[in-house]
């Protein structure tokens, strides 16, 4: 069962200033010239703790995380954090235009605690593997500061949209924080703190398995601390923003995958190895690859390509019962994926790139944007790109709860989540 609970925030009062120069991307979106314009914001801007900036001359007792910890004590102390007075529930609503096509959407999500249990308990599930430095990156912060700052993506499947619609009875109100992101997203807040609409969505997701979309390390991370402090009974739970699985403002955007710095590169090898496993179809240029990929039939695995020295482009494309011969380790959802096609097949198979070499980026990045993937070929170190389809939600739900697991990178939920709208502080 799920446990979702309503708590305490602490949420940033009139005393810091405009929320929108406090708020941020979650801290693994945070780039260096991202922080660095959060910092110029305001002295209370959340990246100060959640993205904090590492000196050269930091010790065991100064450095990221106890400044981090020193932050949060400081800003609840003089009154610029204030705790709400009752524990409550949160209606969390984005307003959003697709970077890709432009359609407006409206996702609706609800803030919580949740119980963090272990994936084998059989209530929250995965679908990507994680790594051992974000974690421990996260973990130091987490036991310095005892707090959550941002929420964990979390899916429920709610096919009679009745959790939403006690999120609506909510918004017909002003919410109580009204802000808008870097990207042109619109992030709405509204408190639930009636004990009858808190017990009715308590009851609606009692029987819901939780699919993590974004947040697999920060969730581990919770479980490792819960784990390591049995005696603190506010480790047992996390936050989160739960969104229903079929909700009509759900969007995932595909990361396309660049390839460099690979030994001696040669297109016209590439496509003879690739032509092993895949038949390959030219196509005129980026905007026609772009049109072909949109339009393959959902059945169908495919992935794009531009590899440097060869003016075109190329769609591959696998019979998925080929797919079962060359990945018999793998279960029948995964693969049915492009990004395991491109991953288990083109990187490994074709260009040699290993495990440990694409968990590391050490020849490979992901991008976001066809466009901005495609130019990234004119690099000088860049040799191939290859662009994705984005993976559907269903797609997603199918292998998690099937068990499998998908290739890092595989999702890219949009927009993210702000962090900093509520934050739970471990006080007990």
């Amino acid at each position: 069962m799920a446990q979702i609970v309503p708590f305490r925030a602490y949420r940033y009062s009139s005393r810091a200033g405009d929320p929108a120069r406090l708020f941020t991307q979650p801290y693994d979106k945070i780039t260096p010239e991202m922080q660095q314009r959060y910092f110029s914001l305001s002295p209370y801007n959340l990246a100060h703790i959640i993205r904090g900036q590492s000196n050269p001359a930091d010790t065991e007792t100064d450095n990221v995380y106890t400044r981090a910890a020193a932050y949060l004590e400081n800003w609840i102390s003089t009154g610029l954090l204030t705790q709400e007075p009752e524990a409550s529930l949160y209606a969390y609503f984005q307003k959003f235009q697709a970077p890709d096509s432009g359609r407006s959407y409206l996702r609706k999500g609800l803030i919580a605690l949740g119980a963090v249990e272990d994936y084998s308990q059989g209530t929250v599930f995965r679908h990507e593997l994680t790594h051992t430095g974000p974690k421990r990156d996260r973990l130091e912060l987490l036991r310095r500061t005892r707090a959550h700052c941002g929420q964990i993506f979390m899916l429920y499947d709610d096919p009679k949209l009745a959790v939403d619609a006690c999120l609506d009875r909510v918004a017909h109100d002003a919410p109580i924080t009204c802000v808008t992101d870097e990207y042109g997203a619109e992030h709405s807040l509204w408190r639930i703190d009636d004990p009858g609409e808190v017990a009715q969505i308590q009851r609606l997701l009692a029987p819901s398995k939780l699919l993590i979309a974004d947040g697999h390390h920060r969730y581990e991370t919770a479980l490792a601390f819960r784990k390591g402090n049995p005696n603190l009974s506010g480790a047992a739970h996390v936050m989160m923003t739960l969104v229903n699985l079929r909700s009509p403002g759900l969007v995932i955007l595909p990361t396309h995958r660049v390839v460099a710095n690979l030994p001696p590169f040669d297109a016209a090898d590439v496509l003879r190895r690739a032509e092993v496993f895949f038949t390959s179809e030219v196509v005129s240029g980026p905007e026609a690859l772009a049109e072909k990929l949109d339009r393959a039939a959902p059945d169908r695995v495919v992935v794009g390509a531009m590899l440097k020295g060869d003016p075109r482009c190329f769609v591959f494309a696998v019979d998925p019962a080929q797919l079962d011969a060359l990945l018999p380790n793998l279960n029948v959802e995964e693969r049915r994926l492009d990004v395991v096609a491109l991953h288990q097949v083109l990187l490994a198979q074709v260009l040699g790139l290993t495990e440990q070499a694409v968990r590391e980026e050490n020849n490979i990045r992901y991008v976001r944007g066809r466009e901005a993937a495609a130019r990234s070929l004119e690099e000088p170190d860049v040799q191939a790109v290859f662009f994705l389809r984005p993976v559907g939600v269903q797609q997603v739900a199918e292998v998690a709860f099937s068990g499998g697991v998908m290739p890092q990178k595989s999702t890219d939920f949009y927009p993210k989540l702000l962090s900093g709208l509520t934050i739970y502080r471990i006080e007990s």
